[in-house]
């Protein structure tokens, strides 16, 4: 398929399709939600159409900057969108900023591969920013168009590059790939807008730098350069060794069974569909597999992630029987998922791409499945020939899967037949609410009997319900699922979640949209957190891709002042209000659990969502926990030595 250069890249290749009022009016069906994964839908998008002049070979460095002022700047080293007139009358970049559907991608010219599908990446992310800015250089000229709210403050217009430099940020002002030292490019900047983004309008540092560090893994050649003004904190990717590196990276801190196995083709026939995958298995009992479709994290997988599980089955299956090494043992493909660490890519025309909805999380093109599939089956086959050890190790580790498959399965199946996992009979700790819709309902998860009891009595019945977790909680670092239903906390939680567990999992009957994470603020409330992030990471990953896992932070310290009380919810927050107070007749109580408070001051600080402060977690933080688990947990004494000599100074000292 041919690429356009800058000189042909015309306003003639903008297809136009519609307005961006549907957009204001239903964020939701063009970003997912409103809340911070939608939030950070619009970054994606803007990166991703710099990414499409990367694949197109016109683009070699991508710069990021999360501004002090909430704002973000992505700028790239490309052809520079057309300035031209459009066949509509207006300059070919007000069309693909201000028009659905309205860009080169639907071109079969377009290059191929590109992220940003259907077009609405960019005009999306326009109207549902308060601010918008951005500016070209083409033909040793700079032009600029301003928007509020999706609408052009002024027409496209020609500026100096002195003025260019003035809006520059500090930060890469003199830098070589700020736009003004670019021969061509595009630089955009976008502030979201609060009336859409009312949860949030903040973005992460983590969520962007990991954006960004996927892209330079599939991207060769593509240098990426992050920068967080409100943090002072950058990064910096440029990464040659492409998804080998990236199941290495995932897997850093386990022990691999055998070296990346990496795999690449491309089918014949009217679509081509280019096809990447490397996977490893390590000791862990858990998987991790990420699938991408033009650079595209499809979260939710799809046919390309199908045909490479088909693939892997049905040669490691046939392996098996082709050397005798079956014998009584029946493998199924949930077995082949413990301990794998897999990255599968497809790339495919954008115009023939196509995905289950506008938020790109899940592929439904079937000819990605066929094209993966036979690609892996059948360099699959050859690779476990020539390589009979790395076979065994597989086999070997599919074959213990699948022995503690089945006992899972008997554990599971005698707690279904007592009537407690099926759904019918709640756990007698659960204080259940009285709203019966999932999405004005959440699940406050609370440490002790004594805290769960200020949370039932101060607690708002109608739509907050307690589950209280005695002791320790099971630690799911090295447990495998029959031990996990066995454990009691764990089994309630999974009860009172309603979804199952394991292969029987049913993401969309979760009975709680918001699942809050409710601890001490102690070296033991934090403990018990990383236990239950490391199990739902583990074990209920959709509940926290879905942005369903909260993290509550109560305070810290009770100031009373003058017939005043103020909560602190850290040190320097009580240190910066004690300076603010002229008497010296201060009372100061330290929290040292949730059960010292009572249930007003409970509801007060930490339950009423007026005054509450809660962290949504996301896959980083869970992963975080992840490692620190797999560190401090796991069978290796050199790297848990390591992160306590390194972090002892860090140490909270709470008794």
């Amino acid at each position: 398929m041919p690429t356009l250069s800058s000189k042909d890249y015309r306003a003639k290749h903008i297809k136009v399709l519609e307005g961006l009022d549907p957009v204001r009016k239903r964020p939701g069906m063009y970003i997912g939600s409103t809340d911070s994964r939608g939030l950070h839908h619009l970054v994606t998008e803007i990166i991703d159409n710099s990414v499409d002049e990367a694949i197109a070979l016109s683009a070699h460095h991508i710069t990021v900057i999360l501004q002090k002022d909430g704002a973000v700047l992505v700028c790239d080293d490309g052809r520079g969108i057309p300035v031209d007139k459009h066949e509509s009358g207006v300059s070919a970049l007000e069309v693909a900023m201000t028009k659905l559907h309205a860009g080169g991608k639907f071109e079969e010219t377009a290059y191929q591969a590109s992220g940003g599908l259907h077009g609405v990446g960019a005009s999306a992310v326009n109207a549902l920013s308060a601010r918008m800015t951005v500016i070209i250089k083409r033909d040793a000229k700079y032009y600029i168009q301003e928007y509020k709210i999706g609408k052009p403050i002024y027409p496209v217009k020609t500026i100096s590059e002195s003025e260019v430099i003035k809006l520059l940020p500090e930060t890469i002002r003199h830098m070589p790939y700020a736009i003004s030292q670019l021969s061509s490019g595009t630089m955009t900047i976008f502030a979201p807008d609060p009336a859409i983004f009312k949860i949030t309008t903040k973005f992460s540092y983590l969520q962007v730098k990991t954006l960004v560090r996927e892209r330079a893994y599939l991207v060769a050649g593509l240098s990426f350069h992050l920068f967080d003004e409100r943090q002072d904190k950058q990064a910096h990717f440029y990464i040659e060794g492409g998804i080998k590196a990236l199941v290495s990276h995932f897997n850093r801190d386990k022990k691999p069974l055998h070296d990346v196995i990496y795999i690449k083709g491309q089918s014949d026939g009217d679509l081509p569909v280019g096809v990447e995958v490397a996977f490893q298995y390590n000791d862990s009992f858990t998987e991790l597999v990420e699938s991408f479709a033009n650079v595209i994290n499809t979260h939710d997988g799809g046919t390309h992630l199908t045909g490479f599980r088909m693939a892997l089955i049905k040669a490691i299956k046939e392996y098996a029987l082709r050397n005798n090494l079956l014998k009584n043992e029946d493998v199924a493909g949930d077995d082949l998922r413990e301990g794998l660490t897999a990255v599968v890519f497809i790339k495919m025309p954008a115009n023939d791409i196509q995905f289950e909805s506008q938020t790109k999380t899940k592929l439904n093109n079937p000819e990605a499945q066929s094209a993966v599939y036979a690609i892996v089956k059948e360099k699959l086959d050859e690779y476990l020939e020539e390589q009979p050890q790395t076979a065994r190790k597989i086999l070997a580790k599919v074959l213990l899967a699948a022995q503690a498959r089945v006992a899972a399965r008997a554990a599971k199946d005698a707690v279904i037949r007592k009537g407690i996992l099926d759904g019918l009979t709640l756990p007698g700790k659960l204080a259940d609410c009285q709203e019966k819709d999932p999405a004005k309902s959440e699940l406050l998860i609370v440490e002790g009997d004594s805290a769960g009891g200020s949370a039932k009595s101060g607690r708002d019945r109608k739509f907050q319900a307690i589950l209280p977790l005695g002791g320790k909680v099971l630690n799911t670092e090295r447990a495998r699922l029959d031990k996990i239903v066995k454990f009691e906390e764990l089994k309630d939680l999974i009860v009172a979640l309603g979804i199952g567990i394991g292969d029987t999992m049913e993401p969309d009957k979760l009975r709680y949209h918001r699942i809050i994470l409710l601890m001490d603020a102690d070296v033991d409330g934090e403990h018990i957190a990383t236990l239950l992030l490391t199990f739902f990471y583990r074990h209920l990953r959709p509940i926290i891709d879905r942005g369903h896992l909260y993290l509550a932070l109560p305070p810290l310290y009770k100031i009373e002042h003058a017939k005043t009380i103020h909560y602190a919810y850290s040190d320097p927050g009580k240190d910066a209000y004690l300076t603010t107070l002229t008497s010296d007749k201060v009372v100061i109580q330290r929290y040292k659990g949730l059960g010292e408070m009572n249930p007003e001051q409970l509801w007060d600080t930490t339950m009423n969502p007026a005054n509450r402060t809660l962290k949504l977690i996301t896959v980083d933080d869970a992963l975080k926990a992840d490692r620190v688990f797999t560190t401090l947990m796991g069978e290796d004494v050199p790297p848990r030595r390591h992160f306590i000599q390194t972090h002892a100074k860090l140490a909270t000292l709470d008794v």
